[in-house]
């Protein structure tokens, strides 16, 4: 991996070549697709989305600090923090309440 690979902005490690998914703050259909987006790691960016519905992203998780604060989302980052920045795991169905 070079030197220049982006970091994830969730869980600092760098994200190898064809590793990142880029993530809308503010998700599309809630009116996001012209706003600001970060490059995430695969996995990361789906934890995101196994945790959080598109409106509590719009509502109260359209930023990074917002994101990293969230209770279960924090916990998988410490988590992930300790793996390689290339490793990869099926985030299994639909995890959120509802």
């Amino acid at each position: 991996m070079s030197d220049d690979a982006p970091i994830c902005p969730l869980c600092d490690r760098p994200i190898p070549n064809g590793g990142g998914s880029l993530h809308h703050l503010i998700p599309k259909l809630k009116g996001g697709k012209a706003g600001p987006t970060v490059l995430l790691h695969q996995i990361c960016h789906k934890e995101v989305h196994a945790t959080l519905t598109e409106t509590e992203l719009a509502r109260d998780f359209n930023t990074v600090d917002a994101l990293r604060g969230h209770p279960r989302l924090s916990k998988f980052l410490k988590w992930v923090q300790k793996r390689p920045p290339g490793f990869r795991s099926k985030v299994p169905g639909k995890r959120r309440g509802r």
